[in-house]
């Protein structure tokens, strides 16, 4: 099979490179889930106090994402990413070495900063920057999903360190692996040389650029939509062990769950990148908010039992984070990719405001109910809302389209 010509060697370097760097780092933040009931075991704290820790995580990811998306396009992707491997280590083993206070530092601040620095609004502008507009939200889905890999094979890692490690050793390796990463922000540095995207050319400042962004309706809709998908991925990938535990299935269940959403959200990803290319951005995005309230419905209210927990993780790992390539490609068509990493952002903070009470109110709401139900409806609820604050959005291109590296 020929390979598409807007996959350059430049594309392939900076996926190989970026792509590893976040799989690491979105693969430790989607085992954290499996992590809280142990380490709140071990250490006799309430679910609270860890789901506290996770939600700080989720909201300073969020807060910090703006400016390392900014940093990134002005200096390059490569260096935010390489200080970002060794912050997330750092926040890891103060999770391993430290008690209360030192776990919501270094979960919550200290890591969620090397997540901003590895994540999406970093690596993903580089490849919007390299690619001609009419093939970046394929681009972009393909990248997102080659970061999203270390979703599906952090999950079975994890499991089998905390049986044989405990869940504190298994936090030190993952602090390993972060460090492990740093020889790919070289090869992501050679990559952004070959395809010149860390040297665009800009006709407007970063401010004038976010002036322009948070003038337009369509970009404060999308950011109120992004939110919902915050709100849900963080319920369900923190959360969603313990309801099966509630709901009386085996230990392993919650393990499998989320090893089969990180499979079915690599294939989701690419899809939902090429269905925006062929479709309104805006439209994919509406029907994924509404495919989730709906399949969510479906679980909530259906037997738990192994057939539906697979079909429930498996349609939901579709849409998980699908809307990650029409979003940057809607970024993109209207303001163009110059400050695509800064821009994105902005968007993605408001999803890590979602994140934060998903993760938050989830674990105060169980203590306080013995029961997930409330939460569940919340989620349903925001899915439909999503679905119907993105049909409004104009989605016009502002500028020409920046030319490909």
């Amino acid at each position: 099979m020929r390979r598409p010509v807007w996959l350059s060697p430049a594309v392939l370097v900076i996926f190989a490179a970026g792509a590893t760097m976040m799989s690491v780092s979105m693969g430790s933040r989607q085992a954290q889930g499996l992590l809280m009931g142990p380490l709140s075991d071990e250490r006799g704290w309430p679910l609270a106090t860890f789901s506290l820790a996770v939600a700080l995580h989720n909201l300073l990811w969020g807060a910090f994402q703006p400016f390392t998306g900014a940093a990134a396009d002005r200096f390059g992707a490569a260096r935010v990413a390489a200080v970002g491997a060794v912050c997330f280590a750092a926040g890891m083993a103060l999770v391993a070495t430290g008690g209360t206070f030192g776990t919501i530092l270094g979960l919550g601040l200290v890591s969620g900063f090397g997540l901003a620095a590895t994540s999406f609004a970093v690596v993903l502008g580089p490849v919007g920057r390299a690619v001609a507009p009419e093939h970046r939200t394929i681009a972009m889905g393909i990248g997102s999903a080659l970061g999203s890999l270390g979703m599906m094979a952090m999950i079975p890692v994890a499991q089998g360190l905390i049986g044989a490690l405990g869940p504190t050793g298994a936090v030190w390796v993952m602090a390993g692996f972060s460090l492990a990463t740093l020889p790919m922000a070289l090869l992501l540095a050679k990559g952004e040389r070959m395809a010149g995207a860390a040297a665009v050319a800009a006709g407007q400042s970063m401010a004038e650029a976010l002036r322009e962004a948070w003038g337009h309706k369509g970009f404060r809709l999308l950011t109120a939509g992004f939110f919902v998908c915050g709100f849900q991925v963080a319920f369900i990938g923190v959360h969603l062990p313990g309801y099966l535990a509630l709901c009386g299935m085996s230990q392993g269940a919650g393990a499998t769950a989320l090893f089969t959403i990180g499979i079915f959200n690599v294939a989701g990803t690419v899809l939902m990148g090429r269905a925006a290319q062929r479709w309104r951005p805006k439209f994919v995005l509406s029907a994924l908010y509404l495919g989730r309230a709906v399949v969510t419905l479906l679980f909530v209210l259906g037997p738990k039992t192994e057939i539906t927990l697979l079909a429930f993780a498996a349609a939901i790992g579709l849409m998980w984070l699908s809307t990650v390539p029409p979003t940057t490609g809607l970024i993109a068509c209207v303001f163009g990719p110059r400050y695509l990493g800064m821009l994105f952002g902005v968007v993605f903070f408001s999803h890590q405001v979602g994140a934060f009470l998903g993760a938050w109110l989830g674990g105060v709401i169980y203590d306080a109910t013995l029961s997930y139900d409330a939460m569940w409806m919340v989620t349903m609820a925001l899915g439909i809302f999503a679905a119907l604050v993105h049909l409004p959005i104009r989605d016009e291109s502002l500028r020409v389209p920046a030319a490909a590296g």
